[in-house]
């Protein structure tokens, strides 16, 4: 083992370099100013920046419902699948791991054509409110929608991962003994113990949407990072400014993540 110590401080070196030096450079790019010097304007006005505010909130907006929304179906199901039907598990992986083949270009193309059929089909039916309600700009529940699907690998694999560390069934017959119905054994029972894995696939999702640039451009919307690319053109340093925060605010979670997770583990082992 002391003859590998070598090569897995030259393997973090390297991935230290990797990461570390196109950020370094980005940093560098924000704050020397050709014929002013050292300035950090670029990160002064970020929060003074018309639309930053408005494309923040609304991709946090759209990050926590879709975070609900994909845990409230996703949670049940595999943990249904897990006690009920494990046959099922390779047929439901699969399903989850379809919006990894399908390009997004091709995906918001088809919710695009389905959108279409609104004014063209369904214009003197109820329906056609509905379509109109999930494209409201102030909150574009279609993208939340597209966010789920798109999701559905990470969360899928953060779950079996949890799920696959836990004795359910034990857990859930020992509640249902002790006179507990079927969701307040997934409730009080259950989640406590997928805490974990609860919260990777949560953050998984939160960094998906916070980064998602395909869906949201070609459906007309501008969560955030829509805004970062639009103010590009104009103020490069700005949105290199902004992308540099949104990264060291992830590590910030990612960390805080690991960190929490590891004071649970205890607690899912006993």
């Amino acid at each position: 083992m002391a003859r590998l110590t070598p090569w897995r401080w030259g393997v973090l070196g390297l991935a230290g370099l990797y990461f570390l030096v196109p950020l370094a450079a980005s940093v560098v790019f924000t704050v020397d100013v050709p014929g002013q010097g050292i300035t950090f304007d670029a990160y002064t006005q970020i929060l003074s920046t018309d639309g930053f505010t408005s494309s923040l909130l609304l991709s946090l907006e759209l990050a926590a419902a879709t975070i609900a929304l994909v845990l409230l179906l996703m949670v049940p199901a595999m943990v249904a699948l897990r006690l009920g039907a494990p046959r099922l598990r390779p047929v439901v992986e699969v399903v989850c791991s379809l919006p990894l083949v399908v390009p997004p270009i091709a995906f918001v193309a088809g919710i695009g054509t389905v959108l279409k059929w609104g004014p063209d089909h369904l214009s003197r039916t109820p329906l056609f409110q509905t379509f109109v309600a999930i494209q409201n700009p102030d909150f574009p529940f279609v993208l939340v929608l597209a966010y789920v699907v798109m999701a559905l690998p990470f969360v899928y694999r953060a779950l079996d991962a949890g799920l696959r560390a836990v004795d359910v069934r034990t857990l859930v017959e020992a509640a249902r003994s002790c006179g507990a119905g079927w969701p307040q054994a997934l409730v009080r029972v259950v989640l406590p113990n997928l805490r974990g894995a609860l919260l990777n696939a949560s953050f998984l999702t939160l960094a998906l949407v916070l980064g998602e640039f395909t869906v949201a451009q070609l459906l007309g919307f501008q969560p955030f990072a829509v805004w970062i690319v639009n103010v590009s053109g104009s103020q490069a340093q700005l949105s290199v400014a902004v992308s540099v925060l949104s990264l060291l605010v992830t590590w910030i979670l990612l960390l805080a993540l690991a960190g929490v997770g590891g004071r649970t583990r205890p607690t899912s082992r006993g």
